[in-house]
């Protein structure tokens, strides 16, 4: 399912894979996270966690930078279309569960 403009609850197929769902709730508690310390945090490869941000990526629910002074490190981030539908989604889960 794809973002809309509204708050209402909405099930996202893109957000619910359980990896992608680990991702979106820790980038969600945070401005942004180091990719590195995220991978770690998840259990999760850096191959597998690259994979995956690339699918958010391509939805613009995540953004990524390098960070200015070691440019090896990478910063990861929910856009605000990201948060948006990170939260309706949990939302709509909350609804299925209630």
């Amino acid at each position: 399912m794809s973002a809309t403009t509204d708050d209402s609850p909405a099930f996202d197929d893109l957000i619910h894979p359980r990896q992608r769902l680990m991702i979106c709730a820790a980038l969600a508690q945070a401005q942004e996270l180091r990719f590195d310390l995220l991978a770690k945090a998840l259990d999760m490869s850096a191959s597998v966690l690259s994979k995956h941000l690339a699918r958010l990526g391509e939805a613009n629910y995540v953004a990524s930078r390098r960070d200015a002074a070691d440019s090896r490190r990478q910063w990861v981030e929910l856009t605000s279309t990201g948060r948006s539908a990170f939260t309706r989604h949990v939302a709509a889960l909350r609804d299925l569960t209630a």
